[in-house]
């Protein structure tokens, strides 16, 4: 028998934490944990009566979704950000975007000797999703750096976590236009994309100002997680070229990968109600000046965070030094090394935190104790 060869992984970034989130805790006021993307908001109720009203159904749930998801999916795309397909097979439900984004190159047959190219500063799972596969992973964030290399998946990511920054529409098209001229899968992470706080609006690569409505070789990922607050529920999509679409559903479908029956009735629920959506923006928005107020006056200089859920945060020192600074003030942040080598001097500050949390953290930002 030939000896197992177990997969070899960076170690999960958090685990690093320990010490600095036991400092945190440690203040008299508790701990402001400020580290994570996790909602801490109640999912609205429309959306738990969709949840349990199908609670009682028995069998078992459709790989590709129901007509009626893929329906209010298509919907949702349409209305939120101006992305069209030419039918409702564009669009693929999964159990949660970690999952999807993490066996991706897998389920694509990327493997030894094949290259993912993911950002410089980037979402961890997007270098354990190359690595699972067997493949080589590769930062990069221009074209010109890859010189003539033609790698087989592209992820990009814009808003970006943890930076918040948003590419621009020639940044796009031109990415876009690279890979299909080159037959290179491109996938785009735009679970922030409906997060923009500044005057650019965050794009999707499927908008038919960036892809001229030719979606081939292209792939956008969605999340119900920060929109709706369904982290728990574990709910998002691909949407994207109807062949790799295609293909991702056949193998899911043998794998198995279904999203629970109950879950799907609730994202029609998600999808179709606006409100609750617009509702949640205003809420991090709120928390966003708090935060970002507090942080510029004590002397931070905050880069990017444009969109999404985070400040990206610096005072041009290594950012565990920042870490352990916060944490002598009952505050744990996650250090920009965990998203890469370029980020050894910022550290990600999350909007996610009850109001209550981020006046909080406010006050001791400003009272310095």
């Amino acid at each position: 028998m030939p000896a197992r060869t177990p997969i070899q992984l960076p170690d999960f970034p958090w685990d690093s934490l320990a010490e600095a989130k036991a400092r945190a805790a440690a203040h008299p006021d508790g701990i402001v944990n400020l580290s994570v993307g996790t909602p801490v908001d109640k999912v609205a109720p429309g959306i738990q009566l969709a949840l349990s009203e199908a609670a009682a159904e028995p069998g078992y749930p459709q790989t590709a979704g129901t007509p009626a998801l893929r329906e209010a999916i298509v919907a949702a795309l349409e209305r939120r950000y101006h992305i069209t397909g030419p039918d409702e097979d564009f669009v693929l439900p999964v159990i949660g975007t970690k999952e999807a984004i993490a066996w991706l190159p897998t389920v694509l047959g990327v493997g030894a000797g094949h290259t993912v190219v993911i950002p410089e500063v980037a979402y961890p799972t997007y270098e354990v999703a190359a690595l699972l596969a067997g493949a080589t992973p590769q930062r990069a964030d221009s074209l010109t750096q890859l010189g003539p290399a033609r790698p087989s998946i592209m992820f990009i990511n814009s808003p970006s976590n943890p930076t918040g920054k948003v590419l621009g529409l020639p940044h796009l098209r031109k990415v876009v236009s690279w890979a299909q001229q080159r037959g290179v899968i491109l996938v785009s992470d735009e679970c922030y994309l409906g997060l923009g706080w500044g005057a650019e609006e965050p794009l999707s690569i499927l908008d038919p100002r960036v892809s001229e409505g030719d979606h081939t070789g292209l792939l956008a990922i969605h999340s119900l997680s920060k929109t709706s607050n369904l982290a728990s529920y574990r709910a998002g999509f691909f949407a994207g070229d109807t062949a790799l679409i295609r293909e991702l559903l056949e193998v899911r479908k043998h794998a198995g990968l279904m999203v629970p029956g109950p879950i799907q009735h609730a994202m029609i629920a998600a999808l179709q109600d606006d409100e609750q959506e617009t509702a949640q923006k205003l809420r991090y928005a709120q928390r966003r000046v708090t935060l970002l107020r507090a942080l510029t006056n004590a002397g931070f200089a905050v880069d990017h965070s444009e969109a999404g859920l985070y400040l990206w945060a610096t005072r041009g020192e290594e950012c565990r030094a920042t870490v352990d600074w916060f944490a002598e003030r009952g505050i744990l942040v996650a250090p920009g090394d965990f998203y890469g080598p370029r980020g050894a001097q910022h550290v990600r500050v999350a909007l996610t935190a009850t109001d209550e949390r981020i006046d909080a953290a406010a006050a001791r930002l400003a009272n310095n104790d």
